[in-house]
């Protein structure tokens, strides 16, 4: 599991560890790095900062030099005014004789190194500095960003101005939650992560694995039947929206809900797409149902918040979508009843869905996503995922996860509700809400990296297609962890 830190707690750890050469740690992990992206024999160009960052490069072009690999090292800044160990790392850099420039030099590079800007950086790049990562991102060759990229926000992947696009990106200690989400993702590259010889870091945060759910991942019982696997209410469909709620079904019962109750507000008598679904009116689809979704199409109409009351009240688990939430941040009270709920609730807002619920920005969320999930998640006592580049999840114990699979395609219509509907499954099968969202959102985008790899997409990817990869992946994993589970 890939344990991620935000800088405050980052500093701390640290500061517990000040007595170990981190830095000269640092460096040596990143010149083996540069080693292996290198393209051909020209020199490498690092780009040293003002902070540890360029610390840390320094003592990356020292390595690489007295490992006779060519390196043309700019430090655009004041020595005088370096951190204590940036100082030291200067120090020993000017004692091999390697020379440092002030500008870029003339000449080709076989790898660009980006060790401008660290965790440290709270404030726009700009003037020489803005001009120096636009220089690197005019660069046609490989580029390694050390830490993170310069300019982007470690806490929040947000941008500060201007931020380095790197192919790779290696990162010291943990990894950073924003590397992960917003737009971290498309500037750091491929990301390795080097602990420097640290002890395992405990952290709320982590990214998203299959260990963070493998526990549920067990095969079923031969002596099973129907009802043995849940039955799953899902709840919208209003008149030129049930497509909406009809994605979520198909994709519910392919993830294995013994049954599959649809209360569409539009009547249809039957799914011919999918006759094994059972159509019902929404109040008699809830009252059979040991699970629920509500909202992909329900509409925002008098009897969509009756229904939305109706399903609050049930006792059992309940993920609550699309027009749902837009309902919930309509009606304080209702808010207040899901706080309340005895069974597990879960909540899957998009930004603008989550900005309504809090009473803020689409901007506001988005600038930083892991708050915005954990402060959801606390407000409504439910389960979150807050979706988006890097699906962050969060539940009411402060427990945070970054998801990692997925693809551009995942951003076209259907695709929230497709999720919903997987989820719904496995909360039908009896799964904690917890690994339910966190399996269902890992297989989701899995199911859409599987598609991009066979060429269906990312471009026109439709929401439908990515049903029968994540049945596939799901009995896939099933036979992988559930069988080392059984054995043990």
């Amino acid at each position: 599991m890939t344990p991620l830190l935000h800088s405050a707690e980052l500093r701390t750890f640290e500061l517990q560890h000040a007595a170990l050469p981190l830095m000269e740690r640092a460096g040596e992990a990143a010149a083996d790095c540069a080693l292996q992206l290198r393209s051909g024999t020209k020199p490498i160009l690092v780009l040293a900062g003002p902070g540890n960052n360029g610390g840390d490069a320094m003592v990356l072009a020292r390595v690489l030099y007295e490992r006779r690999v060519p390196v043309a090292l700019v430090f655009p800044g004041n020595a005088a005014k370096l951190p204590k160990d940036a100082q030291a790392a200067y120090k020993k850099l000017v004692a091999t004789g390697l020379a440092i420039h002030h500008e870029v030099p003339a000449g080709k590079f076989s790898l660009v190194v980006d060790g401008l800007f660290g965790i440290g950086l709270s404030r726009p790049i700009e003037g020489e500095w803005a001009a120096l990562i636009e220089r690197i991102n005019h660069f046609a060759g490989p580029v390694l960003a050390l830490d993170l990229p310069s300019g982007l926000d470690a806490d929040t992947g947000s941008i500060h101005g201007v931020a380095v696009r790197a192919c790779h990106t290696a990162t010291f200690i943990a990894g950073k939650p924003g590397l992960y989400t917003a737009d971290g993702p498309d500037h750091c590259g491929t990301i390795s992560i080097h602990d420097l010889h640290l002890p395992a870091i405990a952290s709320a945060g982590a990214v998203l694995s299959i260990d963070h759910f493998s526990d549920a991942l067990r095969p079923r019982q031969r002596n099973s039947h129907k009802g043995s696997n849940g039955s799953l209410a899902i709840v919208g469909g209003a008149p030129g929206m049930t497509g909406a709620a009809l994605l979520a079904a198909r994709a519910a019962l392919k993830l294995g809900a013994g049954r599959v109750f649809v209360g569409l507000l539009d009547r249809l008598p039957v799914d011919y797409g999918q006759p094994e679904l059972m159509l019902r009116e929404p109040a008699d689809a809830l009252a059979q149902a040991s699970a629920g979704v509500i909202g992909p199409g329900l509409g925002i109409t008098t009897l969509a918040f009756e229904l939305l009351c109706r399903a609050v009240s049930a006792d059992f688990p309940l993920l609550i979508d699309a027009d749902g939430l837009t309902l919930i941040s309509q009606h304080p009270v209702l808010a207040r009843n899901i706080a309340r709920r005895n069974s597990p609730t879960v909540l899957t807002p998009h930004p603008a869905e989550a900005a309504r619920l809090l009473g803020c920005t689409t901007e506001n969320v988005q600038a930083d996503r892991v708050a915005a999930a954990l402060r959801l998640s606390e407000q409504f006592c439910a389960i979150v995922a807050l979706k988006g580049c890097g699906t962050v999840l969060a539940n009411p114990d402060a427990q945070w996860r970054i998801n990692t699979t997925g693809n551009p395609g995942l951003a076209s219509g259907g695709t929230g509700d497709v999720l919903a509907g997987m989820t719904g499954a496995l909360l039908a099968q009896g799964w904690s809400a917890w690994s339910a969202l966190c399996c269902a959102v890992h297989l989701h985008g899995a199911a859409a990296d599987h598609c991009v790899a066979a060429g269906d997409g990312p471009i026109g990817l439709a929401a439908s297609e990515l049903i029968e990869p994540a049945r596939q992946l799901l009995n896939g994993w099933i036979n992988d962890y559930g069988d080392s589970l059984s054995s043990n």
